[in-house]
């Protein structure tokens, strides 16, 4: 009867756990750089949709109260409760301008003489007010972002990194041993392919979650923008 072949005695196993265990100090290295980014990259993603969810349920409720309010000053009192949306800094920002302006023109205004009607001296410094709260908003909405577009960059080729040193290192397990077949090739080069498959693991979510914050960024300035042309309707309609 055949005697079956046994596998050779130096073989070691190819599965990924294995792999990663006795993996080059290299690799342990890149992979420990793709797991920061990849960790980070995901405490960033759940952070900034909790943060956007807030702010787009915060923003429909502000809105609401806008359009019903009669007076800035009632709009004021509910900014408390919603300062999660960029709308809120907008408001304030610009209700801060428009009360300067009136309460200079009330100092300035003679005692005793018949009180003038409040009028702005400037609509564009209410509307450059407005512009600096918007890029300021901006600038919370977009905090930690870009981390998302730097891991979806440079994630790809730290593990192509980790993948050409585990292919020279197979290629050096080949010289050593004197044989290309495949039990010598095949655990450095799944070795090597371990480090690419983690770089795309990181890269692949950090680029689809960088383009949907991005969106609803953009989104929300927009909303900016809307609000701001509204505001300063109102503004030249009661002031001017």
């Amino acid at each position: 009867m055949g005697q079956a072949a046994s596998a050779p005695s130096g073989a070691r196993p190819t599965d990924i756990v294995s792999l990663i265990i006795h993996a080059d100090p290299v690799v342990w290295a890149v992979l420990a750089i793709l797991l920061f980014f990849s960790a980070m990259s995901w405490a960033i993603i759940v952070f900034k949709r909790r943060q956007l969810t807030q702010a787009a349920k915060q923003t429909a409720a502000f809105m609401g109260v806008f359009r019903k309010s009669s007076r800035f000053s009632e709009v004021q009192s509910v900014c408390a409760k919603l300062s999660g949306s960029p709308l809120v800094g907008l408001f304030l920002s610009g209700y801060a301008e428009l009360n300067a302006q009136l309460r200079a023109q009330q100092e300035a205004a003679k005692p005793g003489g018949d009180a003038p009607r409040p009028t702005l001296r400037s609509l564009e410094a209410v509307d450059r007010a407005l512009l600096r709260a918007s890029t300021t908003e901006i600038a919370k909405l977009e905090h930690r972002v870009p981390f998302l577009a730097t891991t979806a960059s440079i994630t790809p080729y730290i593990g192509l990194f980790g993948t050409v040193w585990g292919i020279l290192r197979s290629f050096q397990g080949i010289a050593g041993a004197g044989s290309a077949s495949l039990g010598v090739v095949a655990p450095g080069i799944a070795e090597a392919l371990v480090a690419t498959a983690a770089g795309l693991f990181a890269a692949i979510p950090a680029v689809y979650f960088y383009n949907d914050l991005t969106s609803r960024v953009k989104a929300f300035a927009n909303e900016m923008e809307d609000f701001s042309m509204e505001f300063l309707t109102i503004a030249e309609r009661n002031f001017t």
